[in-house]
């Protein structure tokens, strides 16, 4: 079974005074219709030379900032996974689901 991944934007920081976005706390939800997982992260955003207005913003505009400030800092000194990387835990966390490799118990009832 193909397993979907959707990112989401759970939720935005900003300045309100001039809808200035510094930081996004995202989800990124996997299923193969049978089994779930999910990641969360966050991210701090650079001030742009240029805003969008605050109310103009798209949820898929702001996940396109998130996945590129993640690949970013994968690159950097700091670290950390890839979007790709992210996903291919997902997956793995629903193989494990459908697979276990490991359990728990004791072997008397």
């Amino acid at each position: 079974m193909t397993i979907t991944k959707t990112w989401e934007v759970n939720t935005c920081v900003r300045a309100t005074a001039d809808g200035y976005v510094s930081k996004v706390i995202y989800r990124v939800n996997a299923t193969d219709g049978t089994y779930s997982t999910r990641a969360t992260g966050e991210v701090n955003l650079e001030r742009p030379e240029t805003l969008i207005p605050y109310k103009d913003l798209t949820h898929d505009q702001v996940i396109g900032w998130v996945k590129a400030k993640i690949e970013e800092n994968a690159t950097s000194e700091k670290g950390g996974p890839t979007v790709a990387q992210i996903e291919a835990a997902l997956d793995a966390q629903i193989t494990e689901q459908k697979t276990p490799t490991m359990a728990t118990g004791t072997p008397w009832s």
